[in-house]
Parts: structure tokens; C-alpha cells; sequence
């Protein structure tokens, strides 16, 4: 399963996730964000309003029936609700206007937020790739994201407006009754305990949830992948043995995340009411006792002040009510933006190179400058500390010396390499798997960069030369062939996306793809989907060689090109590959020896070590692995 799941689970959660969040769509939206927040204050002040007017209401009653003088009761009560109903028109508008603009922040930040993503991604080194499960890292874009999308709609306006009640409601019972005030204090202390207990044990198992369902996809995506090999092995019980513990532990963190936060509002619910039945209490004991009312309005203690209080308290009540209903979004978005923030902390690849790749022509004395236009010739581009530049022609000469590598820090999987590839030869990797053929092409592009020596390409150390500008001039042909969503033209011209239909037929043509290719539906314009699922394995691996070859690069790796081609195919790979090899450096790791045997330079390895090197007569005569190896006294595992 997914290292990243593991990973994940050892690190804590960075602080200030939420002000980091809020920062973010602030960052995305500097002046709709801040509007939007002013017409949700405007509607939350507005809802704490209805409690003002009852009590000068019920006071005008009062006064009135005290007084007898009904005709000016009734002119200041219209007053009143002419003023009510222009606050709640107010408040139409601002709701309006906070949920259509909330709408457009919301998606607008999830769009940000994936591009964000995906932009960084592009950024990151394969070494992280090639560590987290891929379904685990596309959960970053659908749940992850999903999350998000129920917090900053939903829950954080919902909190906003709550807070603000819960404000404006408290500053209005201070101003009617203080002590009255303090008893409803008393119980949001304890409310607020209650809430604190609950929601942090709920927000642990929120964010194990969101870990686990990132393991599920990752585990899903695995079989998906790999349903042909179920099937063959019968692995079927298996599979869903696998899945039922996979599936068991999403199901208890779910579980216990929402155990937690749903006996919240039943809790905070009951409280409320307690609180409700002792402010009645309290205050129906002030009003008949005729104790003094201590406030900041100076009013004497009467029902005008009681009777709004108790719907303050339900409204007050109801608000705190209404933020622990929106604890369980939050707590899953805040685990889902955790995880994504941890994606967007990841390292970039580094690239301290400077050597870039140019167009260059070529001036009568045989010196190489730079030129605007497309020519057939590059160079490298050099820049050197006392300002002069000079220019190297790509030839693809390259050379290790000495080089050790390591994927693991104090593990050492390739040691004291030392080789070199001159301009348009042909050097082959033999040995079993994990010996370090692989490895040793990927230092090449610089996938990884070495732990000591140095490997230099025309002369120059690759360290200084830009990582982008670097694999431009390689070319690569994996076992495993990676197709996209597009027609075959589309998916050939992924080599070189400036490349004519023209160019890259020839490309087909000299890969040995361009028969097939004419006999499929649509031709070129036949639509691949699925990594080319209506293909052959063979006809896949044709166009991802039709695909380097349109690049047109000095140098060729081929990582076992053909090894998923059958006899009949191979012969024809091999002559595609033999023509787009020829006048290149290529590098060749290959299973069966007879596609290496016309190789200048064929590299024996053994874990990490070249044990044998030489031509194919060379190690034939020496009798040693290779000659093993070729008799069939010796296989590769």
C-alpha cells in the first residue's frame, strides 16, 4: 500500500491550517472575499435585531396600558415594524448577496486550489512518485478537494453568522440585564468545555478518515490496475480479504469521528434548554422579589425586559447549536486542507543549472553563436563567471566517473561506476534485476541526482546543466508505455509538440508503426483512451518509440524496449530501433542478449557493480557471466 498513508499518519497536523486557508482564498479573491464577509455580518447583526424590537414593543404596550393612550401606542408600534420590515429587507439582500458570491469564491478556490496542485506537482521529483501510491495521490483532487468545497460553502458562513449572533445577542443582554447575562455565561462556559472535549477527540478520527479513504482509493486503484492478474491467479478472496480490512478501518475511524460529533448537539441541545428554564427562573424570582436590575441601560427590571431575554437565551442557545452542527464539516475539511497543504509543502525538484540548450550556427572559423532561428544544429549555452558565454556542439558524448548512488541515504545501490558513451555509440547494461541498469539511465536525466563522482555530457558536469534543457536532448523508450487520452497523431507528437503530420509519420514509418497504424479505424486520428486499451501491448510500444523518435534526440535509452513485443514484432521493433539508432548514443538494457550483440559496449552489472566489460567477442572469449548468460548457463531473474 501507499507509503504516503504511512507517512502521513507519523506527522502532525501543521499548525494554524485554518488562518493558513482563509489566507489562501484571500489570496484568490482580495476583493470579493472581504464583501462577501460584510454582507454576512450585516445579516447576522440583523438576525439579532427581532429581540430589540420586542422589548420596546412590549414596553409600548406597557407604558400604554398603563397610560390608556392607544392612538400614540399604535403610531410608534407601525414605527417599529416599519423599521423591522426595512431591516429584514436589508438582510434579504445581504443573504442574497453572500450566498451567490460564496458560491463563486467556493468553486472558484477549489479550481485555484487543484491548478495549485497540479502546478506543483509538476514540480515535484520522480523519487516522490515513485514513493506514494498513486490512488492515494489523486484523492488529494476528488475528496480532499470535496471537503473543502462543504467547509468554505457551508460551514465557515454558517460559523460567521453564528459568531456574529452570538455577539451581538450577548452585548444586547448586558445592555437589558447583567446579571441575567452571567447566567448565560455559565452555561456557555460549560458549553463551550463540552464542545472543546468532544470536537478533539472527533477532528483525530476525522483526519485518520481522511487517510484511510485516500488508502482505499489507492487500494481500488491498485486493483483496478491489476484486475487481469486477479482473475489469472484466482485471487479473487483474496482480493476482497484485502479489501474487507482495508474497507473495516475507514469504516471504525468514520465511526468514531462521527460517535463523537454527533452526541455534540444533543449535548449542547440540553444544556441550552437548562440554561432557558434558569434564566426563567432567575428572572421571574427578580421580578417578583422587585430586586434592582443592574445593566448598562439603567432600566428598571420589568416583563419587558424578561420575556425577550428568555428568546435571547433560546437564540443565543440555537447559534452555539448551530456552530457545533457545522463542527463535523469543519473538522473534515480542516483534515482534507491538512492533507493538501502537506502535498503543497512537499520539496520541488531542485535545478541549480545554468548550461542551457540553444540553436546554433555554425560561423566560417568553425566557431559555434547562438541563433534565433531553427537550424539543425544546438549547442550548449555556457555562461562563465567573467561574463564570456561559449558554446559547446550537442554531440552526446557522455562519461560517469566514479559515480555512487544511493536511494536511501547509507545504502549505496550503485558503486564506483565508471563508463563512456562517445557520439553515436552503442552501449548495452546487461544483469538480473536490481542490479542497476535502471538506475544508472536515470542518472543520466537526472531523475536522481548522485551521492559522489561526477558524469559529464560533451564535457560538461550535467550538474550545471538546466534539468529541462538536459532531457530535450535525451530520448526514452520505457518497458512500460504510457499513453494519453488523444488520437494517435496527438500521442506520437508528445515527443516534439512543434513536429508536422509529416514528421511524425516518418516517425511511425521508422519505428515500424506506420503499417498498423493505417490499418486502425481512423488512422492517425484514431482516439486512444485507457493507456491505449484498444491496442496491443505490441502496437503501444511502437508508438511510444514513434514518440522518441520524432524528438529527434542525440542520445536514446532504451529500458528494455522490447521485451513486452513478441518474436514476429521484435524483428520488426528492431529494425525501426536499429534505424533510430543509428548516428545516436544510445544506452540499451535489455533481457535477451540478441539485441545487444552489435552493441561497441556491452556493461555486465551485479548489484550495483560493473563486473564485466567489452564487444560481444570481447566477453564471449573471457568466458565469464556473460558468456553464461549468452550459452544459457545462466539466466537473468
Amino acid at each position: 500500500m501507499s507509503n504516503n498513508s504511512n507517512s502521513m499518519r507519523g506527522r502532525k497536523a501543521p499548525k494554524g491550517v485554518l488562518r493558513r486557508l482563509i489566507r489562501t482564498v484571500f489570496e484568490f479573491y482580495p476583493v470579493l472575499l472581504p464583501i462577501t464577509l460584510g454582507c454576512i455580518l450585516v445579516n447576522a447583526i440583523v438576525s439579532s435585531m427581532p429581540a430589540v424590537f420586542m422589548q420596546n414593543v412590549i414596553q409600548v404596550v406597557d407604558d400604554t396600558y398603563k397610560s390608556g393612550d392607544w392612538a400614540t401606542a399604535s403610531g410608534r408600534i407601525f414605527s417599529l415594524l416599519t423599521i423591522l420590515i426595512t431591516m429584514y429587507i436589508i438582510s434579504l439582500i445581504a443573504n442574497v448577496c453572500y450566498t451567490q458570491l460564496m458560491a463563486y469564491i467556493t468553486q472558484g478556490t477549489l479550481a485555484k486550489m487543484r491548478q495549485k496542485m497540479f502546478d506543483h506537482m509538476q514540480d515535484l521529483p520522480i523519487r516522490y512518485f515513485d514513493t506514494h501510491n498513486h490512488g492515494d495521490i489523486m484523492s488529494f483532487y476528488t475528496n480532499d478537494i470535496d471537503t473543502l468545497r462543504q467547509m468554505i460553502s457551508q460551514s465557515l458562513p454558517q460559523m460567521m453568522i453564528s459568531a456574529v449572533t452570538l455577539f451581538s445577542v450577548f452585548c444586547i443582554m448586558m445592555y437589558y440585564s447583567i446579571l441575567l447575562a452571567l447566567v448565560v455565561v455559565c452555561g456557555v462556559i460549560l458549553m463551550t468545555f463540552v464542545a472543546r472535549y468532544v470536537s478533539s477527540h472527533s477532528s483525530k478520527y476525522f483526519l485518520r478518515q481522511q487517510i484511510t479513504i485516500a488508502k482505499a482509493e489507492g487500494f481500488m486503484e491498485e486493483m483496478m490496475t491489476g484486475q487481469k492478474v486477479i482473475k489469472v491467479f484466482c485471487h479473487e478472496d483474496g482480493a476482497k480479504a484485502d479489501f474487507d480490512k482495508v474497507n473495516g478501518e475507514l469504516f471504525e475511524n468514520a465511526r468514531n469521528g462521527n460517535r463523537f460529533a454527533n452526541i455534540l448537539m444533543p449535548l449542547l441541545g440540553n444544556i441550552g434548554n437548562v440554561m432557558y428554564v434558569i434564566v426563567a427562573l432567575v428572572g421571574g424570582y427578580l421580578l417578583l422579589s422587585g430586586a434592582p436590575n443592574v445593566s448598562i441601560s439603567g432600566m428598571a427590571f420589568s416583563i419587558s425586559i424578561v420575556v425577550p431575554f428568555l428568546n435571547m437565551t433560546k437564540q443565543f442557545a440555537g447559534a452555539i447549536g448551530q456552530v457545533s452542527n457545522q463542527i463535523n464539516m469543519v473538522i473534515m475539511g480542516l483534515a482534507g486542507a491538512h492533507r493538501i497543504f502537506l502535498l503543497l509543502d512537499e520539496e520541488p525538484e531542485t535545478d541549480e543549472g545554468y548550461v542551457t540548450l540553444v540553436n546554433a550556427r555554425e560561423e566560417e572559423d568553425g566557431t559555434l553563436v547562438e541563433c534565433p532561428e531553427r537550424t539543425n544544429v544546438w549547442a550548449w549555452k555556457h555562461p562563465h563567471h567573467d561574463g564570456t558565454v561559449t558554446y559547446t556542439r550537442l554531440e552526446g558524448d557522455v562519461r560517469f566517473f566514479d559515480v555512487d548512488f544511493a536511494y536511501v541515504p547509507d545504502k549505496i545501490v550503485l558503486h564506483n561506476i565508471s563508463l563512456y558513451a562517445k557520439p553515436g555509440q552503442k552501449v548495452a547494461f546487461v544483469g538480473s534485476t536490481g542490479a542497476g541498469k535502471t538506475t544508472i539511465t536515470n542518472l543520466i536525466n537526472r531523475f536522481y541526482d548522485i551521492a559522489d563522482g561526477k558524469i559529464r555530457y560533451d564535457g560538461i558536469n550535467i550538474n550545471k546543466i538546466k534539468k529541462a534543457d538536459l532531457r530535450h536532448s535525451l530520448g526514452i523508450v520505457l518497458q512500460d508505455t504510457n499513453l494519453f487520452t488523444g488520437t494517435v497523431m496527438e500521442n506520437i507528437r508528445y515527443g516534439n509538440l512543434n513536429a508536422s503530420d509529416e514528421e511524425c509519420i516518418g516517425a511511425a514509418r521508422l519505428a515500424g508503426a506506420d503499417d498498423f497504424i493505417r490499418r486502425l479505424p481512423d488512422g492517425y486520428n484514431t482516439m486512444l483512451t485507457g493507456n491505449g486499451a484498444n491496442l496491443s501491448q505490441g502496437q503501444r510500444q511502437l508508438l511510444a518509440i514513434a514518440r522518441a523518435a520524432v524528438a529527434d534526440p542525440p542520445v536514446m535509452i532504451m529500458d528494455e524496449a522490447t521485451s513486452s513485443i513478441d518474436t514476429h514484432t521484435e524483428a520488426i521493433v528492431q529494425r525501426g530501433m536499429d534505424a533510430l539508432m543509428r548516428g545516436r548514443t544510445t544506452f540499451v538494457i535489455a533481457h535477451r542478449l540478441s539485441t545487444v550483440q552489435n552493441a561497441d559496449a556491452i556493461m555486465v552489472l551485479d548489484h550495483g557493480r560493473i563486473i564485466e566489460r567489452g564487444t560481444h567477442e570481447d566477453l564471449i572469449k573471457l568466458k565469464g557471466t556473460y558468456y553464461q548468460l549468452y550459452t544459457g548457463a545462466l539466466e537473468l531473474d
